[in-house]
């Protein structure tokens, strides 16, 4: 193996789940690229963290819904790194409504980021990671749990689902694993915002284990599926979920 460090990438990775992946990898010894749409400060103080612990990152702008900017986030990490070995694709949003209530801003705003978002990103890995790499794409277990007002949000995960099938397929003569996870409810910003103690309660009593997923839950996962351990796992989707489903 070269001896530069593996260099992943993570989309949506300034706060959250995907920081939660990026810490790991850090400490897994990637170099990682620290991928935000938004505000710059989460980012680059997380990557000032894990530099000031001895790892490499680097904090990038893209919005992943425009294939030139996927293009110029791949660019900057190659150059900066020497090589693109992992693609966690973790950036998305959602957005919930009744599907009647659902308006064509939200609809169209989901597919961009969360389908075509992870499109963009799966087709430039696909090109770009070295033989041996790791795809990992985010889908959730709300394919399978289908709650009523996630009906444009669940159709963007299952697509994810259908393409991690077949890009795994695709890609294995370069020996490129592509798998996804299929996180539950997480005790994250994005899944706590406007819910009341009330709303949480019965969701943790659906879950045998008896409490809300972490970050680090699912980051550990990644971190299985992107290293030596993980390597004959392909083309899967892992519900990494407590057992709500």
């Amino acid at each position: 193996m070269n001896t530069q460090s593996r260099a992943a990438i993570v989309t949506g990775s300034s706060r959250g789940i995907g920081a939660a992946v990026v810490k790991r990898l850090a400490e897994d010894g990637f170099a990682v690229a620290i991928n935000y749409s938004g505000d710059a400060a989460p980012a680059n103080k997380l990557a000032s963290t894990i530099k000031e612990a001895g790892g490499k990152a680097l904090a990038i702008k893209a919005d992943v819904s425009d294939p030139a900017e996927v293009k110029n986030l791949f660019d900057a990490v190659a150059t900066e790194f020497g090589r693109i070995d992992v693609l966690v694709n973790n950036a998305g949003i959602m957005k919930l409504a009744k599907l009647v209530d659902t308006d064509d801003q939200l609809f169209n705003q989901s597919i961009a980021i969360n389908l075509k978002g992870a499109f963009n990103c799966m087709r430039e890995a696909a090109a770009r990671l070295n033989a041996g790499g790791s795809i990992v794409n985010f889908s959730s277990s709300v394919v399978g749990l289908y709650q009523p007002s996630y009906a444009v949000y669940v159709a963007t995960k299952g697509a994810i689902e259908a393409m991690t099938h077949v890009l795994s397929k695709e890609l294995g003569e370069k020996k490129i694993t592509v798998n996804a996870i299929a996180p539950g409810p997480t005790a994250t910003d994005l899944f706590l915002k406007d819910k009341s103690d009330e709303e949480i309660k019965p969701i943790v009593g659906r879950t045998p284990l008896g409490r809300l997923g972490e970050p680090d839950d699912i980051a550990r996962t990644v971190s299985f599926l992107v290293g030596p351990e993980g390597g004959w796992i392909n083309g899967q989707v892992l519900r990494v979920n407590g057992g709500i489903i």
